[in-house]
């Protein structure tokens, strides 16, 4: 196996191990946090973190991927020299949109919730979250340059430990504000993503010394042939244009979406409430599994770029392959499992029926998430930023205006809708472009139709056998995942939809 093949892979354990660990810690708290604020406080919280996501999505996203594509460019033409002076005007930049971020955040924190958010609890939220922007834009630059050095533990160590210290910063700060309502709880979890993300950002910039002073020479760098502002915007801008639009448009959605269940009849309580339930206990759970994909497209940015930049199309087309394939394989099951197992999850997670019925309507689309999450990372990596803001720019705004349309007369299930019209149509468009790109071949029978007709029979199989039997939410998740994958992988390796040589 060839040495670049067994760093990836070791890479990708690590991130997905890494991930694994974060999300299960995460996803064990939230289900703390949400009996400690309750359905209505996730919802507040889910309105404050929008803007949250928004401002680092200014701060930060295009940079961490333009960091990661032009030292892995340089990397790979063996000039290691400029390494240290795109770092230097990628971090005067990040911390340049950082600090306007800021500002407008912290000054305009009560227009925002009177008027924008509709709720005056959610200023001191957003006053408090600005604390993080300046530190979330570094930590982004290094994790990019870490990516790019094909060195996965800095930024997973970072990881495991801005996780850990959330959830102990975030347990004692709400723990010392319960009872005092959730306008405080909610700026006290906002404290403490704030503190953590602090912590993780000095791990970063000491992980970078060390690693510099090991590999790089610091006094004596080569002058690059090439502006470093004008390739970042290149790359950063239309990324960081869409994120940042589609964080913008997504904030608006977040707003308008409990405002418009109200007018199908719900309180105001209530809208927020199940606003909550999707976006604070439904999703996060539903992303669990996605842990190893999501390192992937991770780590298909450096690779993909490296490829492209060296002219090494077979390689181009077979990474596309592989990848599509791996994520086809594995998203089938687990839709299948979350469909018929949303129930016990959602009680087992967070006494919640309302959680286990809205995992049970997003259950059919996870095929469709995790194949737009890889292929968003495989474009970045071939240069296709315009084409992925284009296609997240008319998602939104195409969202926006079918919640304006269809909540107030469909409620709950008109967002639902709503939700797989949006992800089908991102799903489609970003994998046909990278189709067109990569020149990658799909065999839709044995890939995608095989595949999904196994997890279902299967599944529905599994299903019907142990509902005659009476057993409590844990075995009966624990026993329908085991039996239904253990049978599907060995339909699908029988029937050849995966082979042993492409998982080499």
């Amino acid at each position: 196996m060839r040495k670049s093949k067994v760093i990836f892979i070791k890479n990708a354990l690590i991130l997905t191990v890494t991930g694994l660990v974060i999300r299960f810690l995460g996803l064990i708290f939230r289900v703390w946090m949400a009996s400690a604020v309750g359905a209505e406080g996730m919802g507040l919280y889910s309105q404050v973190f929008s803007f949250y996501m928004l401002a680092s999505a200014f701060a930060s996203t295009g940079i961490n991927t333009a960091v990661t594509r032009l030292v892995s460019e340089e990397l790979a033409l063996g000039r290691t020299g400029g390494i240290k002076i795109i770092l230097k005007r990628c971090l005067a930049v990040t911390l340049f949109i950082a600090t306007v971020s800021v500002l407008v955040i912290f000054f305009g924190a009560d227009f925002i919730a009177n008027n924008i958010i509709g709720d005056t609890r959610a200023a001191p939220s957003l006053k408090t979250l600005t604390i993080s922007l300046p530190f979330m834009g570094i930590s982004s630059c290094l994790k990019g340059y870490f990516i790019a050095r094909k060195k996965a533990s800095p930024a997973s160590s970072s990881g495991i430990l801005e996780q850990l210290a959330r959830i102990a910063l975030i347990f004692l700060l709400v723990s010392k504000t319960a009872g005092k309502g959730i306008a405080l709880s909610c700026r006290a979890v906002v404290l403490g993503d704030c503190l953590a993300e602090v912590l993780s950002c000095g791990f970063m910039y000491i992980s970078y010394n060390v690693d510099k002073r090991r590999h790089f020479k610091t006094d004596n760098y080569n002058k690059l042939g090439y502006s470093v502002l004008k390739k970042l915007f290149h790359i950063a801008a239309p990324i960081t244009s869409g994120r940042y639009l589609n964080s913008l448009l997504r904030t608006i959605e977040n707003i308008i979406v409990p405002k418009n269940l109200e007018k199908s009849g719900m309180t105001s309580s209530d809208a927020l409430s199940v606003f909550g339930v999707i976006k604070g206990m439904a999703l996060p759970l539903i992303f669990f599994p996605a842990t190893f994909l999501n390192a992937m497209s991770t780590l298909l940015i450096p690779e993909m770029s490296e490829a492209a930049v060296s002219g090494r199309n077979l390689k181009v087309k077979y990474t596309a392959e592989k990848s599509i394939h791996i994520t086809l394989i594995a998203a089938f099951p687990l839709s299948v499992i979350f469909f018929y197992a949303s129930a016990p999850l959602g009680l087992l997670f967070y006494k919640d029926s309302t959680s286990g019925e809205i995992i049970r309507l997003l259950a059919p689309i996870i095929p469709l998430m995790y194949m737009d999450s890889v292929c968003d990372g495989l474009l970045k990596g071939l240069d296709q930023q315009f084409s992925l803001f284009r296609n997240s720019l008319i998602d939104s705004l195409a969202r926006i205006v079918l919640i304006l349309v269809f909540l107030k007369r469909y409620g709950i299930y008109g967002f639902i809708g709503i939700m797989y019209l949006s992800n089908a149509f991102t799903c489609i468009m970003n994998f046909f472009r990278l189709k067109r790109i990569s020149k990658a071949n799909i065999p839709w029978f044995s890939w995608v139709i095989l595949p999904a007709l196994f997890a279902l029979l299967i599944g529905t199989t599994v299903y019907l056998i142990l509902d005659t039997l009476t057993l409590n939410n844990l075995i009966f998740s624990v026993v329908f995942t085991l039996l239904t994958c253990i049978l599907y992988v060995f339909a699908v390796v029988k029937t050849k939809c995966i082979t042993r040589e492409d998982l080499r």
